[in-house]
């Protein structure tokens, strides 16, 4: 009977370690889970069902306006209107996909203050330094004042952004660099968390995962909606994959779950 007792906990352990193994790599939606009725791209729809499905995290782009004011899209020029060189009230004005008005910060952050799901918050390269250190500075202080800091992550492709970030949001906060083009160890001195970059870049330089859990880092892979290539970058033991396809990833990380 002790026998019994015994084998049937050691099965039950190793199917937990499969389990915990195989679900090392998280689930990132891209702009949100944006592909689903009623959705549209940089939503707050789109957050709330990335939400509702379970995902880690729910990306998202910020601009700043020509009146110092944060509004969330990912274009630089939507619908005729550049938001660097247009006011808010401009910005607000305009019709995502799904009949939202393209978001402030604000009204993003305050909805995203009842979900659960990490803020995983991209500022796009503006045309100079000093406007993505307003834009920084408003960001962190927006989120501090809404309470959601402990599930906000900050994503760029600039680099003077990204180690403002470092520099102005609270200690440890997760800092990811998107361009591709800064080994690990330049990151880890800038104070970043770890790479955020294309696959193309880590098909090119597989090292780099490696180097960067060494370094005690961590790895987003960006954007991956093909299965094969998911695949891979599970196998790579990658810690967050960023999809358009939130749910076929998730059924990937199933799959290989039930490998394990």
């Amino acid at each position: 009977m002790r026998l019994k007792h015994f084998l049937l906990s050691a099965f039950l352990l190793s199917a937990l370690a499969g389990g915990v193994q195989a679900q090392h790599t998280q689930v990132i939606a891209h702009r949100g889970f944006w592909d689903a009725i009623g959705s549209a791209q940089n939503s707050i729809a789109a957050l709330q069902k990335a939400d509702s499905i379970g995902c880690y995290g729910s990306e998202f782009d910020v601009w700043l306006t020509s009146d110092n004011q944060l509004v969330v899209n990912h274009d630089d020029t939507f619908q005729g209107v550049t938001f660097q060189e247009a006011r808010a009230e401009e910005c607000t004005a305009l019709r995502l996909g799904n009949g939202e008005r393209v978001p402030t910060l604000r009204q993003y952050l305050e909805a995203a203050g009842r979900l659960k799901t990490r803020l995983i918050l991209e500022l796009k390269p503006h045309k100079t330094a000093g406007q993505e250190t307003r834009a920084i500075e408003g960001i962190v202080r927006m989120v501090n004042e809404l309470g959601v800091e402990a599930r906000t992550e900050y994503i760029t492709f600039s680099a003077h952004a990204a180690r403002e970030f470092v520099r102005l949001a609270p200690k440890g906060t997760p800092v990811y660099y998107l361009n591709g083009d800064a080994a690990p160890r330049e990151l880890k001195a800038w104070g970043c968390a770890g790479a955020d970059y294309h696959i193309d870049v880590f098909r090119k330089h597989p090292e780099w995962i490696k180097e960067c859990h060494d370094l005690g880092m961590k790895v987003n892979v960006w954007t991956v909606n093909g299965e094969d290539d998911m695949r891979w970058l599970i196998g790579q033991r990658v810690d967050f994959i960023t999809t358009n396809a939130p749910v076929r990833l998730q059924k990937v990380l199933g799959e290989v779950a039930a490998l394990e």
